[in-house]
């Protein structure tokens, strides 16, 4: 074997030493050592940052002392050239938020940069990364992917970013609306508030996208009261007054 080889088999065999540790470990806070341990190699061969890219986001919530260097080298993982460590470290974020809901926000708002990837196994990661998320907390998760179709900068990154995102909630957001906007009233006029924001600048196909998902929800249903039914004329009005080409009755 080889020198560098053996150093990687080393690394590996600590990594599963801190990781058995603080498995079996009944106060595991206690353990920093460990953890400290699995965040350091995260920095070191190809292997051991896969491993540490399973092991960091599962003992996570033990460490809130730790929370910035763990993120920031898991976030470095999801940098990584290797294709299976990114991988690994995608699927990991949603870990972060489970136990710790006030990262639900900053891990949906890289989940949404990365919808950009070209492999399609890393894509795939992605989404379903986003949609384990979104089921942990919807109302935050939709609130921070919608910041995507508001915040564009002038620059074609910003605009790739915000039209992966909107095919996101087109394909996997709009088709389970039924499970995931829940409460329904509360969630449908959440959803209806972030579309509302988003129609400052979109094109013809996006507005009649969110026309199309707004007039699909009960709030605005055959059984929606008059007042609602005006609100959405109000929304195709005011659009058509922004841009002509647009027809109230589209």
């Amino acid at each position: 074997m080889t020198d560098a080889s053996e150093e990687e088999a080393q690394q590996i065999e600590k990594l599963y030493e801190f990781g058995e540790r603080l498995n079996e470990a009944k106060d595991k806070y206690q353990n920093v050592k460990d953890y400290e341990g699995i965040i350091d190699a995260s920095k070191t061969s190809l292997k051991a940052k896969q491993l540490a890219a399973q092991l960091i986001p599962r003992f996570f919530k033990f460490f809130p002392n730790l929370s910035n260097r763990a993120l920031n080298a898991h976030f470095d993982l999801i940098e990584e050239e290797d294709l299976a460590v990114r991988v690994q470290a995608i699927r990991g974020l949603p870990l972060f938020c489970k136990d710790t809901k006030e990262y639900i926000s900053k891990i949906v708002d890289i989940l949404g940069q990365l919808l950009t990837a070209d492999e399609i196994v890393e894509r795939d990661a992605v989404h379903k990364a986003l949609m384990s998320v979104l089921r942990q907390d919807v109302k935050e998760s939709l609130t921070a992917l919608f910041k995507h179709a508001w915040n564009i900068e002038e620059s074609s990154q910003d605009d790739t970013i915000r039209d992966k995102v909107l095919c996101f909630i087109r394909d996997k957001v709009f088709p389970l609306k039924a499970e995931l906007l829940r409460p329904q009233d509360e969630m449908e006029r959440h959803i209806t508030d972030l579309i509302k924001k988003s129609l400052g600048d979109v094109t013809g196909a996006e507005f009649r996208m969110f026309i199309d998902f707004l007039k699909s929800l009960s709030i605005f249903g055959e059984k929606a009261p008059p007042e609602r039914l005006m609100e959405l004329i109000g929304i195709i009005e005011g659009q058509a007054d922004l841009d002509a080409q647009f027809e109230a009755s589209a």
